[in-house]
């Protein structure tokens, strides 16, 4: 009886809710039916708002963006936690992450109505440092973004994450001392570099990595940080709180900067890279600028290699940069005046105290003063939270602006030799869309880069020398549209003459990035070189001051993985996958490491 009584009970309620399903579709006003505590919040006025928001902030930001939905979903106001009133209207935010240089662009070609594919029109705008929405104001001539207005969501400072064992050898060295950018200057100018600080180390070469700053907030604020150390140590100007653009332009400030650049490995547009290649250890990279959060994603052991040991948070003592993640709320004619609102209910929503402890957790540094800080912002994670002692003043955009058109004067220049697998098995599309994504691939790189390409089935031949790409482009395209594939496949040998080729060929004094990317779709078959020539000339290569790495890029389900695994490891790089599909967009990421 009792469960024919539970059965009746639960009757009535699907007929209640149908009957409520019924009503909202014949009645447009009807927003909520409540029954027994059970809201149906069906058919409600609907506010539709979107958020582009920095990489990094996608470790909360995608859930937050769900419970604020949901909560609208179930009748509830998210930020008050009250049950809405029969006209107030839901808000559905739809995100996406985006890095901030790129979304800047698009914004701007938006606004300014570009007849382009690369155009964006978010609601709010959310890049890791307010550069970005200062430049769009600046790129615009508009008010695009109220600076004033725009709310600060999560900090982070930038800092340089530097292997505790390579921290103590500096600190060694100058007992006593504050550590910044003049000290890490120190081990690039010695000549015998790190062998002076300890002979364990094993080589004498600094190894540094930051992104691309046209791209990446981490890598723009960054450079600004670099800009700033030249200006005080080179130029006189050791009091001078404010960039400006004479001091970007100084010649021997900029010289101050290639000496830093000089110190890079290899670049890269995101920062996605760097965490999971440095986490292999000192031997890859001695340090890396990034966000204090992602710093503390790899000592969590979160990357997918386990780090060797710990890395610090170096706060350079010449000052460093807080991302503050601001969002900010778009005036433009696409986003309405309820639209605007809905952004700030947002906003609010998203410096809420539950929310800031999400930020907190993510390891970010909380806006909410109600959230105190606390774990993983722990010594025992490489944080300082007494840090930084000295915050960088941000830049006018004019001089933000300067700082970038002066990179391509100051960064490190590479040489790059496209090594392609034209065996048999390449025949057809795999060619075709191989060389059309080493064409795209060229086009990203700068033109001060120097570029060769060979090409390897039976025999190795060298199709373009190594040669600027500002005078070589057009030949170097022409050549890639006339290869073709038969034949068998002398892997080995390819990489093993390639290797040879470039550290020959490459000027001692000119201590560029060198690198192969070597795109292979199967095994060797008809080498006279083996494996382990090959590894061999890799390790004795690095032995030196300049090491080349090579980048394997796996071409289809065919291709020799441990034969490339191999190759990788030697290079302290990994094997790439791609395929027809995604060969083009790969190597347009590829290239910004140089």
């Amino acid at each position: 009886m009792s469960n024919n009584k539970s059965s009746l009970v639960i009757f009535i309620l699907f007929v209640v809710v149908a009957i409520g399903i019924l009503i909202s579709q014949l009645v447009p006003n009807f927003a909520n039916f409540n029954f027994g505590g059970i809201t149906a919040n069906i058919n409600r006025p609907t506010t539709e708002i979107s958020i582009i928001y920095a990489p990094e902030s996608d470790s909360y930001l995608k859930d937050v963006i769900k419970d604020f939905n949901d909560s609208y979903d179930k009748g509830v106001n998210p930020v008050t936690g009250e049950k809405l009133k029969d006209s107030d209207k839901k808000i559905k935010v739809t995100g996406k992450s985006g890095s901030s240089g790129t979304v800047r662009t698009s914004i701007v070609n938006a606004v300014n109505g570009s007849n382009t594919a690369q155009v964006e029109k978010p609601t709010i705008f959310e890049p890791s440092v307010g550069s970005w929405l200062q430049l769009v104001n600046y790129e615009t001539g508009r008010e695009v973004f109220t600076l004033s207005e725009a709310t600060p969501t999560a900090k982070a400072p930038v800092v340089i994450a530097i292997w505790e064992s390579r921290l103590n050898l500096i600190k060694d060295k100058n007992p006593g001392k504050e550590i910044g950018w003049q000290e890490l200057l120190q081990v690039l100018n010695d000549p015998q570099g790190w062998l002076s600080y300890s002979p364990t180390v094993g080589r004498k070469k600094v190894y540094y990595g930051h992104t691309d700053p046209q791209i990446s907030s981490t890598g723009l604020s960054t450079l600004i940080s670099e800009f700033y150390a030249s200006s005080k140590y080179l130029s006189g100007n050791a009091n001078q709180e404010q960039l400006t653009a004479a001091t970007v332009g100084d010649p021997k400030v900029k010289d101050g900067v290639k000496s830093i650049e000089s110190l890079i490995k290899h670049y890269s547009s995101r920062t996605t890279e760097f965490k999971e290649y440095i986490a292999q250890g000192p031997q890859y990279l001695d340090f890396v600028a990034l966000e204090e959060n992602d710093l503390i994603y790899i000592n969590q052991g979160k990357a997918q290699s386990k780090p060797p040991e710990k890395l610090i948070a170096l706060y350079p003592k010449e000052g460093t940069t807080i991302h503050e993640h601001p969002f900010g709320i778009v005036k433009a004619a696409w986003v309405s005046d309820e639209q605007t609102a809905a952004a700030k209910v947002f906003t609010s929503y998203v410096t809420s105290e539950k929310v800031q402890q999400k930020v907190l957790e993510n390891g970010f540094r909380p806006v909410n003063d109600k959230v105190a800080l606390g774990y993983p912002l722990t010594k025992e994670l490489g944080v300082d939270i007494d840090q930084p002692k000295t915050i960088l003043n941000t830049p006018t955009p004019e001089v933000i602006s300067a700082v970038q058109q002066n990179w391509n004067l100051v960064k490190k220049r590479s040489e790059v030799y496209m090594l392609l697998d034209t065996s048999g098995s390449m025949d057809g599309d795999p060619l075709n869309n191989a060389v059309k994504a080493l064409r795209t691939f060229v086009t990203k790189l700068p033109i001060q880069n120097q570029v060769g390409l060979t090409v390897f089935n039976s025999d190795v031949k060298e199709l373009s020398p190594l040669q600027s790409l500002e005078s070589n482009q057009g030949k170097l395209n022409a050549t890639l549209n006339e290869v073709s594939a038969d034949g068998s496949t002398a892997l080995y040998d390819g990489l093993y003459q390639t290797l040879d080729t470039l550290n020959k060929n490459t000027d001692p004094k000119n201590q560029s990035i060198r690198a192969i990317i070597l795109l292979s779709d199967g095994k060797d078959t008809s080498s006279g070189k083996n494996l382990g020539d090959v590894v061999n000339l890799i390790n004795e290569i690095k032995k030196g001051d300049n090491p080349i790495f090579v980048i394997p890029i796996a071409y289809g389900k065919d291709a020799d993985l441990n034969a490339l695994n191999s190759i990788a490891r030697a290079s302290d790089t990994r094997v790439q996958f791609g395929d027809s599909k995604d060969i083009e967009s790969l190597l347009a990421v590829i290239s910004s490491y140089f």
